[in-house]
């Protein structure tokens, strides 16, 4: 869930959506919040979808793999089944930040799955909540308007009634030694839990990954060099501050040189901090005709 790796594109074939199908989408679960200068809303129909798509697109494909889409639509078949978190500067109408959500009320193919063998957490007893696809615009990345968008996931995560959230947290790097002494750090700082059997599939499985007696933090100039180099994403590390834990160990994916670590928070184990700060007497469930604004 890295802000910039986080979602990564993936592989567009004949069977992902055409623009016609795109066209019949419809939000799930309406949320609608004000912050003086920006909206954090839910997408609302196909001309909202098309432009965080077309993010996507500008971020994923031009921006990281140098390539564009003939579309210009970064999309694939998990779209139609998600919500999609948006944020718009109110002077522009432009958005400038999305996350896509996909809430087990609505469907239970998750795009996590994919990568990994994950039944026991796709048999948690409650409601889950797939968090995927966040990008930010490449002029908005000063960090407001990712705590926007958490604002956002925060009243969906209450409307929505998530006792789990989780998704695929990458780190970009294909170096073994590299992922080996990450997975160290982690596991010193008691992030990992194998209490899921969460494990990857075949073609995204790790061969001969080394132990490493060798932590991030006792390399490179520590944990914080590493984070500024994007070893360590400041997402995933946000992530664990706020409670979640990393699921066993990384997915390989060759072709966008990547590990996707998959992240579980379980709600009522986010701390204390982040709970706070992202509760808000929001709209969560309401038709975003008639807001409750929140304004700061």
């Amino acid at each position: 869930m890295n802000l910039r790796k986080s979602i990564k594109p993936i592989r567009v074939m004949s069977s992902i959506l055409s623009a016609r199908q795109l066209k019949s989408y419809a939000p799930k679960l309406p949320v609608y919040l004000e912050k003086k200068k920006y909206i954090i809303k839910t997408a609302d129909n196909f001309q909202e979808l098309k432009q965080a798509l077309k993010l996507r697109h500008d971020v994923f494909y031009e921006e990281l793999l140098h390539k564009r889409r003939k579309s210009g639509l970064e999309m694939d078949r998990f779209d139609l089944r998600c919500d999609h978190l948006l944020v718009l500067e109110k002077s522009s109408g432009k958005i400038i930040g999305t996350y896509r959500l996909q809430s087990s009320l609505h469907s239970k193919h998750w795009y996590t799955a994919t990568e990994f063998r994950m039944k026991q957490i796709q048999n948690l007893p409650g409601n889950k909540l797939e968090l995927g696809r966040a990008c930010v615009h490449r002029d908005f990345r000063t960090g407001l308007v990712i705590s926007l968008l958490w604002e956002g996931i925060h009243a969906y995560m209450q409307a929505s009634n998530t006792k789990y959230m989780f998704g695929c947290s990458s780190v970009k790097t294909t170096n073994k030694e590299e992922i080996s002494r990450i997975y160290a750090y982690l596991k010193q700082q008691n992030h990992i839990s194998d209490e899921h059997n969460v494990r990857p599939k075949g073609r995204f499985k790790l061969i001969d990954l080394p132990l490493s007696d060798n932590p991030a933090s006792d390399q490179c100039g520590g944990t914080e060099k590493w984070i500024e180099e994007g070893k360590i994403p400041p997402l995933l590390m946000s992530y664990l501050n706020a409670g979640a834990k990393v699921c066993g160990k990384p997915a390989l994916d060759k072709n966008f040189r990547c590990v996707d670590f998959l992240t579980l928070l379980e709600v009522s184990g986010l701390r204390e901090r982040y709970d706070r700060k992202f509760r808000s007497p929001s709209t969560v469930g309401t038709n975003s005709d008639s807001p409750i604004n929140i304004l700061n």
